[in-house]
């Protein structure tokens, strides 16, 4: 990750004194309604009802190539303690299967506060009831067409992995927004899909999708009888890092201001009540750690990708 530059001088100090005085523009590399944009949004509104940002807080959804369009803003603002995003799978496989001008490392790393699971879902209206029902289709079509959030992702990865250990084929649909994914698979233009349990769970309710497998260790609480992969004797799946990030070249100052803020904000019972509600796990590391982790998982992904060949 990139070092964040503690500057010298009367201004810096003074920026540091009074930092943040400023609207802060907040990115969401993804469209509206999938799990990047919720936990943005919630943040930013515990933010608010703290008190703990005392600025106006403009949130934009930049969403495209998979995140590379979002987070490329946030790297044309290096050095602005005024701009900050959330990340999630994208940010660690993007810029390995595309020229983004970025990687993960060129940005200033606040904390990492959840990772998230997915459900596999399938139209309740398809006649599939079961992951060996699905197993059955899948054989029975030779090739099935499945989506997922990104092109080169943790949802491509989980697919291609299910896909690999249970012994079938896939054609991978790649998506940028959970609502347009959704209304694919409900037309029928998909077979199955990957979700944020946070994303999916109305519409379980609402008995549009069927869920046949959880991709966590444990089974979902929510969802208890929903077998995990675990239970078919597959190996361990990817999980999303939800963290924290700011330009490349931030002051160390504001970084640090964020850490303890942050640190105020998963405190709350507003947090800890989107976690539950978001079904997510808390994992919770700052600045160096934080960094540490990314480095660890973006050489663990980009294995996994280039044994699938999508790399």
């Amino acid at each position: 990750m990139a070092t964040s530059a503690c500057g010298a001088g009367t201004e810096t100090q003074e920026d540091a004194e009074d930092y943040p005085s400023q609207e802060l523009d907040w990115t969401v590399a993804f469209g509206p309604g999938g799990g990047n944009d919720i936990m943005s949004r919630t943040m930013v509104e515990i933010l608010e009802n703290e008190e703990l940002y005392p600025e106006e807080i403009a949130v934009e959804n930049r969403e495209g190539g998979s995140g590379s369009t979002g987070w490329g803003h946030v790297l044309s603002q290096a050095g602005d303690p005024y701009t900050i995003s959330t990340t999630s799978g994208s940010f660690l496989t993007t810029p390995l299967e595309a020229d983004t001008g970025w990687t993960y490392e060129d940005f200033t790393g606040v904390g990492l506060f959840a990772t998230d699971d997915t459900l596999f879902v399938t139209p309740s209206d398809s006649g599939i009831e079961s992951w060996d029902d699905w197993l059955e289709f899948a054989d029975e079509e030779g090739t099935v067409t499945v989506g997922g959030i990104g092109t080169v992702n943790v949802d491509f990865i989980i697919q291609a992995e299910l896909a690999e250990q249970a012994g079938y084929e896939i054609d991978y649909v790649p998506f940028d927004e959970e609502g347009e994914m959704q209304t694919a698979l409900l037309s029928g233009t998909l077979d199955g899909m990957v979700s944020n349990p946070g994303s999916i769970l109305g519409q379980v309710e609402a008995e549009e999708v069927t869920p046949l497998l959880f991709t966590g260790d444990e089974p979902l609480e929510a969802l208890p009888e929903v077998p995990t992969p675990s239970e078919y004797d597959y190996g361990e799946m990817a999980s999303m890092p939800r963290g924290l990030i700011l330009p490349p070249d931030t002051p160390e100052y504001a970084r640090e201001w964020w850490i303890e803020t942050m640190k105020q904000v998963v405190e709350t019972d507003a947090w800890q009540q989107y976690l539950d509600e978001n079904y997510l796990a808390e994992d919770v590391r700052w600045g160096e750690d934080f960094e540490d982790y990314l480095d660890e998982n973006a050489t663990a992904l980009e294995e996994t990708l280039q044994e699938h060949g999508a790399i």
